[in-house]
């Protein structure tokens, strides 16, 4: 069994590995301020470094989330594609094999806008996309966007 799925009390090789990022995503962040155009180039960045199915489904929702939501401005976040309003991540894409599981989720923060009565999804797992998936993505993101 590998480090990344061994049950124990501390985080796994790859959670660690996805905390470093966070921090050195912070510190980049901290040292070149506001640049959203070099923001959005860590975004295609780690897209492209994805396995091939991964970055299929990761440029199709990277696209559908700048279309829809122009106002969100890209940015990596524990090192994955995610998206930010006033500087707070909205919505995230994560790649299924950054933690080897068997699907790429779309994730949705506290600062989505996606209420809906007492309970409600806040992701989405992926396999793959369909005209339909993509008209339901581009309505989450929207409303999540506010």
């Amino acid at each position: 069994m590998s480090d990344s799925k061994k049950a124990s009390a501390g985080f796994t090789a790859d959670e660690k590995a996805a905390m470093r990022e966070r921090a050195k995503e912070q510190k980049v962040a901290a040292r070149r301020g506001a640049d959203d155009a070099a923001a959005l180039e860590d975004v295609l960045a780690k897209i492209a470094e994805m396995p091939p199915a991964d970055r299929e489904i990761a440029e199709r929702v990277h696209a559908l989330i700048t279309k829809t939501a122009p106002d969100l401005s890209p940015r990596t976040w524990y090192g994955q594609p995610a998206y930010a309003k006033d500087g707070k991540v909205v919505c995230f894409f994560q790649a299924a094999a950054k933690f080897k599981t068997r699907y790429s989720t779309l994730g949705f923060s506290d600062e989505a806008q996606l209420d809906d009565g007492k309970m409600w999804p806040t992701s989405w797992a992926i396999t793959g996309l369909t005209t339909a998936d993509e008209q339901q993505i581009a309505k989450l993101i929207k409303r999540a966007a506010g």
